[in-house]
């Protein structure tokens, strides 16, 4: 049974920060892939950020420069950083395993935001 511990959402002023994590109870090769994605009522799931069992990252242009995506392998642990928050990152965030492309793929041009596997979300609310 998969399950998914998510944390670290809340509410923050724009400019703010704030930690997002998440433990999974899969194994490899279904966590070689990880991500986030998020929704904004009214708006379709947007790829946020993707990481790769080597380490390696792709985030959303709306987020590059300002969001760090990283893992811990050996606890399963997917973490996501924000930093520099806008009122247009408020929105349900969540992390996700293994996506039916391959790793780090753009879909239509934008970050894969589709997965075999995500939790139940955290909500992220900037003010502004």
């Amino acid at each position: 049974e998969f399950q998914v511990e998510e944390s670290g959402g809340g509410s923050v002023e724009a400019g703010g920060s704030l930690r997002l994590s998440c433990t999974v109870s899969l194994k490899a090769p279904s966590t070689s892939c990880m991500g986030w994605f998020r929704q904004a009522p009214g708006k379709a799931r947007e790829g946020v950020a993707v990481i790769d069992s080597s380490g390696t990252t792709r985030y959303a242009d709306s987020v590059t420069g300002r969001f760090t995506i990283s893992r811990d392998n050996a606890e399963s642990t997917l973490f996501l950083q924000m930093d520099a928050l806008k009122p247009e990152d408020t929105a349900m965030y969540y992390c996700a395993a293994d996506p039916p492309f391959p790793c780090l793929t753009e879909v239509a041009g934008k970050l894969n935001a589709a997965y075999h596997y995500c939790g139940q979300g955290t909500q992220v609310t900037v003010s502004p």
